[in-house]
């Protein structure tokens, strides 16, 4: 799935990866811009080309760039906006970027996260890292409380595509599908974790608490809440793709949109408790607090 990764690689292959998502997240490499050949980046990077090339697997696995055989790889789309970009949402669309900029520009983050991975959580959570090891920003108190799926749970998605796999040992290939949803869950849940303590450990910033608990359902949405504040929630929206698994296998899979999927922005009207906003936080507010307190279980 695109909130997904669909390798391990290890730290030559995340150190390219992370490098060319943060030169199109920061408008480097813009949107139909052709990335360099493979070669070259091999060079820059001083990596062989089979890690390059898994790379550029992984971007177009995740919908950041398309590559056609003879054309190279192209940026299809920003998935990740620039913090240098305005940082007034949209009226009835908005992105994760700015919403999460905002939060950490305040003396207290107070961030309540419900979703099917943390992939893109965790990628805007490292660049406000390294804008607060820049000085640009100057949080004093960090809480985070993530809810995810439970493990134990098996999710609708992904799962192998029945019209194309029918010839297939099916239940085995959605047990493939969840061990992958699964491992990147856990490697991108631990990335946030050790990027914000890292922050504490720096003494950079003076409080953090980060909260993982998990939940015996599958989310159709993704909900990011700032608490007293502003409100990020959006649909995952179900599509057939093909999903290339560690061993080389490719499966055709009923899958959702991660990244790249439309969230809408609701905000808090202190002055008016009435207003749609005020009722849309409260009402979400209150009922991620009952997940958290009743069905949630410490990860």
């Amino acid at each position: 799935m695109s909130e997904e990764r669909s390798d391990g690689g290890g730290p030559e292959f995340e150190r390219v990866l992370e490098a060319l998502r943060t030169r199109i997240a920061d408008g480097t490499y813009a949107v139909g811009f052709l990335l360099p050949p493979q070669r070259e980046l091999a060079d820059e990077f001083g990596v062989s080309r089979d890690t390059v090339q898994r790379v550029m697997r992984e971007l177009k696995d995740d919908g950041w760039i398309e590559s056609r055989q003879g054309s190279g790889s192209r940026v299809l789309r920003a998935l990740i906006h620039s913090t240098t970009q305005p940082l007034e949402a949209p009226r009835l669309r908005a992105t994760l970027g700015p919403f999460i900029a905002r939060a950490f520009a305040q003396r207290t983050v107070q961030l309540d996260v419900f979703t099917l991975t943390s992939e893109s959580l965790d990628a805007h959570i490292r660049l406000q890292a390294e804008r607060i090891r820049l000085g640009e920003i100057h949080p004093e108190t960090i809480r985070l409380r993530l809810l995810l799926p439970d493990e134990s749970v098996k999710s609708p998605y992904p799962q192998a595509n029945r019209s194309t796999e029918g010839g297939q040992d099916l239940a085995d290939l959605d047990r493939r599908l969840q061990e992958r949803l699964h491992g990147i869950t856990r490697r991108h849940t631990s990335s946030l974790r050790a990027a914000l303590r890292d922050l504490k450990t720096e003494g950079l910033v003076p409080v953090v608490e980060v909260e993982v608990r998990t939940i015996a359902l599958a989310p159709p949405f993704k909900l990011y809440l700032l608490r007293d504040t502003e409100a990020l929630l959006g649909p995952y929206e179900v599509v057939e793709r093909s999903i290339l698994l560690d061993d080389k296998t490719e499966i055709d899979a009923v899958d959702v949109l991660g990244l790249g999927s439309t969230l809408t922005r609701h905000v808090n009207d202190v002055g008016d408790p009435n207003a749609t906003g005020s009722v849309f936080m409260e009402s979400w507010q209150t009922a991620f607090d009952s997940w958290w307190d009743h069905l949630a279980k410490a990860s």
